[in-house]
């Protein structure tokens, strides 16, 4: 027989036909014979559907019972086969299903209720894994998927109708459950209906047994239904947190708790052994050794002295970012206070869970939900670190207070031990997007008057606290502001680009300072900065930036929290510590909102945000110093296999970013394209077996063609049995072959390849290919009308 080119179709459909016939896998799991245990099997599932249309009042499913029917009909046929092409198909149609499921959940708004998108979703995934029954196991999902059925209709069944179809699921259950603990002993687990009306007294005892464990069972459960505790059926999300902790009994919202100062200037408690801080309201005073001094009701920056480093939390967080404690808004010429402090509101959770529900401000732009969990090493202020935005607060205190500029506050100070957890809506910093916004009046009124004398002189905009500068200054302030911008390449007229340009200009054109002296007492801190000493230290860098920005119609406050820390590898958690706590700028962006800023030296200009991707700096930094080695024409052809390479990368973590959808579509193309490969591979296989076959002889190259042939319908060759006993194998395993016309030829081929191979005995070959061509057709026919006969 000439051998001819095998389209890619012909070539699949013989690889996949000795795939699925091919018995390395079922003979150590054999397939399940019991046709009462599949019959039964598959009866838990239509009642698990029926019961679900009785509870939910409608015949949604009821076009799954005949379809699983049918594919449950097909797994039988085909028990004895891989079918790996239809596992592949299978797998495509779940996680298309799957799919659909997210997508109808998502866009039905106006449904409450996804339990029944849910059932759906079940009812499909049985339907398709129906198709797919050849073991035990596989029946016993089946099994599973018709209890979780059942279970779903309880919850939705408002009648007693349930009830009924719970007992015929029970009635069902218990002898699946005997048919298949015989099947697991390995014995015989049909029923032979003549054997068992043949004795009607072991009948009788038999279906007595039954009946009595029907009845124990139902017994048991109506007993632990009656004493079963009536749950609330709503979900609970409950977030690591440590155990309740004792609060004062009144709690002063307004006061801020930190341990290392005092408003008067005194010590509090005995820390003796290091040096305390002092942060009078006015003047000079002294930085304390463990605790940053950036954070209280009113802040000091003419303060002198350096922390200890000490690590005082440590933080687990889908996303890096700056743990921001609170927020200044009026500039007191040496530091910064909280104008209305008074307006500070208490918030109090509800009696069964220790979750509080944080104000919003209601922005309609992307933002991404980021938990974060915090544990406290070192003692804190009473102020509760959280990413911009806070939405759910976890935290073990009956009350806790949330002031004007969106800060957190405890009833009493974060001690070592504390465990809380944050939610927060963290807005992606899009800065195509903020290029276009303006900085407008953020939704707050003016609050409470100055306390210091020496807040007298400040000119505040009725309108807007966020533009409040010290009136001496502002002309100062101004000039400077439009001095730096100026020096830029083309001009700036986007609010956002001016202040991330001003942040780059302070952060360049001055230095921090070691040994700064004491400001006076009349002298303002900003124009000491930009005109006498050309710098100062970090926080000052801040207060610049802020007030710098107000002088030229942008608002600005001024917050303190602590930049993200070192990240440990092995915990999965950043180590903060309290050098690590800063004062930084924020930015309003009208419908964006705040937006931070940091102009200090050896910081990059804005802190992480969940819009950083570093997932391929190393292997971008790798391929840049290998293509300055590369000849221009080399480098040229790998840059454009790189770039493709890029943006398909760039569309898969794209893909990864959207969450659930994105991951499943990914899921399914990547089923999708090793199903291909697989195509490909069983070709590549199908041409190298060509190709070792036209190098033989005419008679051995015929002999090959049988044994591939009867492999493809499951006969496996087997080297230690002789042409003659494998050719009686492969009819004894393989009844069909004796059905077809002209099947023996197969023991012709025997014989003459026996008489070339040890008699040198020349034969009729071309007369043998032709026949065995057309016993090959006879079976394919045979087979493609089996199909047709089960689709019916």
């Amino acid at each position: 027989m000439s051998l001819r080119f095998l389209s890619p179709f012909t070539a699949f459909q013989r690889a996949l036909q000795r795939r699925i016939n091919s018995p390395s896998v079922t003979a150590l799991e054999p397939p399940e014979e019991s046709i009462w245990l599949r019959a039964l099997a598959q009866s838990l599932v239509i009642v698990g559907i029926v019961a679900t249309d009785i509870a939910a009042e409608t015949s949604l499913w009821m076009w799954a019972i005949p379809l699983s029917v049918m594919g449950a009909m097909w797994s039988w046929r085909q028990r004895h086969s891989r079918a790996i092409g239809t596992k592949f198909l299978l797998a495509i149609g779940m996680i298309a299903a799957l799919i659909f499921f997210f997508v109808h959940s998502f866009s039905r708004r106006e449904t409450n209720d996804l339990r029944l998108v849910l059932v759906e979703l079940m009812v499909q995934i049985q339907v398709l894994h129906s198709f797919d029954l050849p073991r035990r196991k596989d029946l016993g999902y089946s099994m599973m998927i018709g209890l979780i059925l059942l279970g779903v209709a309880s919850t939705l069944s408002q009648t007693m109708a349930f009830g009924g179809m719970l007992l015929i699921f029970l009635a069902i259950a218990l002898p699946v459950l005997m048919l298949d603990y015989r099947s697991r002993l390995g014995l015989r687990a049909d029923l032979n209906l003549k054997t068992v009306f043949a004795n009607p007294k072991e009948l009788k005892q038999s279906a007595g047994k039954l009946l009595g464990l029907f009845a124990i069972t139902l017994a048991i459960g109506l007993t632990v239904f009656a004493l079963m505790p009536r749950l609330p059926g709503y979900q609970l999300r409950s977030l690591p947190m440590s155990a309740p902790i004792d609060t004062p009994k009144t709690f002063d919202n307004q006061r801020v708790t930190n341990p290392g100062y005092s408003k008067n200037g005194n010590q509090e408690g005995d820390r003796a052994g290091r040096r305390r801080g002092t942060s009078p309201p006015t003047g000079a005073g002294q930085v304390d050794d463990e605790f940053y001094s950036g954070f209280g009701d009113r802040i000091n920056q003419n303060l002198r002295g350096t922390l200890k480093p000490k690590t005082v939390m440590r933080v687990r967080s889908q996303a890096e970012g700056f743990w921001r404690v609170q927020a200044f808004d009026r500039y007191t010429g040496q530091g910064w206070e909280l104008s209305d402090n008074d307006k500070t509101q208490t918030l109090n959770r509800t009696g069964w869970a220790y979750q509080f529900y944080l104000p919003t401000n209601g922005l309609i732009e992307r933002t991404k939900e980021v938990v974060q969990t915090y544990s406290i090493l070192s003692e804190l202020p009473n102020l509760i670190p959280a990413l911009a935005t806070p939405k759910e607060l976890f935290f073990p205190t009956q009350q806790v207070a949330w002031d004007s500029q969106s800060g957190m506050r405890a009833p009493v100070p974060l001690s070592e031990g504390l465990t809380y957890t944050v939610i927060s809506e963290v807005p992606y910093r899009d800065r195509a997007e903020l290029q276009k916004a303006q900085s407008k009046v953020p939704e707050i009124k003016l609050g409470s008057k100055p306390k210091s004398d020496q807040s007298k002189s400040i000119v505040t905009n009725p309108s807007n606290p966020y533009l409040q500068v010290p009136e001496k200054s502002r002309g100062l302030l101004k000039q400077e502001a439009d001095r730096l911008l100026l020096t830029a390449s083309s001009p700036i007229t986007s609010d956002y680009e001016k202040a991330l340009y001003l942040t780059q200009a302070i952060k360049q054109r001055y230095s921090l300072q070691q040994d700064l002296p004491f400001f006076a007492t009349d002298e303002d801190m900003a124009t000491a900065f930009l005109t006498k000493y050309k710098g100062g230290y970090p926080d000052h860098f801040s207060t610049t930036l802020a007030v710098m920005l107000r002088s030229i119609g942008i608002s600005t406050r001024l917050t303190t929290g602590f930049l993200p820390g070192q990240f440990n590898s092995f915990t999965g958690m950043y180590e903060v510590k309290n050098t690590d706590a800063f004062a930084l700028v924020e930015v309003y962006f009208d419908r964006y909102g705040w937006f931070t800023f940091d102009p200090i030296p050896g910081h990059p200009l804005v802190p992480p945000s969940v819009e950083s991707d570093q997932t391929f700096t190393v292997l971008k930094q790798f391929w840049n110093w290998v293509a300055g080695w590369m000849p221009s024409p080399v480098m040229g052809i790998f840059q454009g296999l790189f770039n493709w390479l890029g943006n398909l990368l760039g569309g898969m973590v794209q893909l990864f970013s959207q969450g659930i959808l994105g991951w499943l579509t990914l899921l399914l193309l990547g089923t999708s394209f090793g199903f291909v490969l697989w195509i490909l591979w069983q070709q590549i296989r199908h041409f190298k077996r060509r190709s070792q076959l036209k190098k033989l002889p005419q008679m051995e190259r015929l002999y090959q063609q049988m044994t591939d042939w009867l492999q493809e319908q499951g006969v496996r060759h087997q080297p230690a049995l002789t042409p003659f006993e494998y050719i009686h194998h492969a009819q004894t395993t393989v009844p069909l072959l004796r059905s077809l016309p002209g099947y023996q030829v197969l023991d012709s081929i025997v014989n003459h390849y026996i008489e070339w191979q040890y008699g040198a005995v020349e034969s009729d070959v071309t007369t043998l290919e032709r026949s065995f061509l057309r016993l090959q057709r006879s079976a394919q026919q045979q087979s493609l009308r089996k199909i047709l006969r089960l689709g019916k």
